[in-house]
């Protein structure tokens, strides 16, 4: 049995994991579940685990050292390659390659519309991912989200399996005429005349991760399963919440080379450096106004909108808004707006920069994540890690993260929205403003965050020893 102990688990270098996903930071990132997968796997090769990176080869992206191998799949699934090597960026991946996989953006066109053939894309991905665990024949296979689900409809029987929930809102639904290519289990991907891949993949593997305890809980739950929650309650013991962490070695403010000074939490002056930086960057003058950062995709989960509506009331508690993020049209007019309407209160970046990214977690003085649902999320800690006080509402892994700084104050770490909607959200905005006011309640609630341990230490460990239990029972 693996121990408490970081050290303890260093024998896990007999453990082969192969572990398959739509994305892999820094390689191809589109959202969280980049960051995810990237930091998960960079803690467990440092504890000992042989963990081989699948990704769909959709950029050609060059690799050291390459060997390349044709993989047998199904005639409407190929002509499959398997090109593995060494990454610069990202140390050893394997890129697979199938037909129409290689797009200028994983998942959407230019309008940002889904591709029409994202099922023939991904499915075909996933009868590779399968070929290939049949061919290297790894201790573990683990799979990410719906792009990998139908793997476990294509592996070789006796693999011990892992499938990571991060986000159950997409689940891959596609026409029942798929059923007939799937060679395993085929009955367990079928939901109301249609192919589920999730569905699928849940009923077929040994265990099932949601990113975080509550997360775990919600899905539990009709309003919060997504029309699965029947099946999710079925999985008993077999569903567990494991809460994601960040990589501290990319989000650590002593060590980061985007922002403009170091900091820790022992000495803060750097964090006032990195706030006159970023106000400088957008054009403001200093002042004592907290200035409350947003780093996300513009889409309805977010609850951007339930932050833009707040924007009326910012003169009076008062705060500025800095927001760095892409996506729908419609939330990227709307804040493009109010910063055309109210240039001294809003700031909007349309797009994604890593550095700015950076910039705004250590510069900030508040984050704001007004999310209608969010399995884990990632910016609340990396903010935390930068001494950024967190805002955000009572859903998904924000409740196991973030504890209300007024309902606890000993502990608390941010200010929390009990109900998700803009009343809820300016009442919480409101509380930090306050607190962050008081120099001595901001240092109190800053520390907290930033000496909290958000790295994948613990996090990886629970994986490892997920990963042991189920390849033990199953040999």
């Amino acid at each position: 049995m693996v121990g408490n102990g970081l050290e303890e688990t260093k024998w896990c270098d007999t453990v082969n994991v192969l572990f398959a996903s739509a994305e892999f930071a820094p390689l191809v990132r589109v959202g969280g579940l980049a960051e995810a997968t990237s930091g998960l796997v960079h803690q467990l090769r440092s504890d000992g685990v042989d963990v081989e990176v699948v990704i769909p080869d959709y950029f050609d992206t060059p690799l050291a050292d390459e060997t390349s191998v044709s993989l047998d799949v199904p005639d409407w699934a190929g002509p499959a390659v398997a090109r593995s090597g060494m990454s610069e960026k990202a140390g050893p991946v394997t890129f697979i390659s199938v037909p129409g996989v290689q797009r200028p953006n994983p998942y959407v066109d230019a309008n940002g519309d889904g591709w029409s053939d994202n099922p023939d894309r991904f499915f075909a991905f996933s009868a590779a991912v399968g070929a290939l665990a049949d061919l290297r024949q790894p201790d573990v296979v683990h799979c990410n989200d719906w792009h990998t689900a139908l793997t476990f409809g294509f592996l070789p029987g006796g693999v011990p399996t892992v499938f990571t929930i991060h986000t159950l809102g997409y689940q891959g639904w596609t026409s029942g005429g798929w059923l007939d290519r799937i060679p395993h289990h085929s009955e367990a991907f079928e939901r109301h005349g249609g192919t589920n891949p999730v569905a699928g993949a849940i009923t077929l593997a040994d265990r099932v991760v949601a990113v975080s305890p509550n997360y775990a809980d919600e899905i539990r739950t009709p309003e919060g399963g997504s029309g699965l929650h029947e099946e999710m309650i079925a999985l008993g013991d077999r569903l567990v919440g494991i809460r994601n962490g960040i990589d501290t070695g990319v989000w650590n403010p002593s060590t980061d080379a985007f922002i403009e000074a170091d900091y820790a939490p022992d000495a803060m002056a750097g964090k006032s450096v990195c706030r006159e930086k970023l106000l400088d960057a957008v054009g403001w003058a200093d002042s004592e106004v907290p200035v409350v950062g947003v780093v996300t995709r513009l889409v309805e989960q977010k609850g951007i909108d339930i932050l833009l509506d707040t924007v009326r009331y910012a003169d009076l508690m008062p705060f500025r808004l800095v927001i760095l993020g892409s996506g729908e049209k419609w939330l990227a007019d709307y804040a493009r707006h109010l910063a055309t309407e109210f240039p001294e209160t809003v700031a909007f970046h349309d797009g994604y920069d890593v550095a700015f990214g950076h910039e705004i977690f250590a510069g900030a003085d508040l984050l704001a994540m007004p999310s209608r649902f969010e399995p884990c999320g990632l910016a609340q800690m990396q903010a935390m890690e930068y001494g950024t006080i967190p805002v955000v509402t009572a859903v998904g892994g924000l409740v196991d993260t973030v504890i209300d700084a007024d309902l606890d104050p000993e502990i608390g770490n941010g200010f929390v929205s009990q109900s998700v909607d803009s009343a809820g959200f300016v009442d919480a905005l409101h509380r930090a403003v306050r607190a962050w006011s008081d120099l001595g309640r901001r240092g109190a609630i800053q520390q907290r965050g930033m000496k909290a341990d958000w790295s994948w230490r613990e996090p990886a460990r629970r994986q490892i020893e997920m990963y042991i239990e189920i390849v033990n029972r199953k040999s």
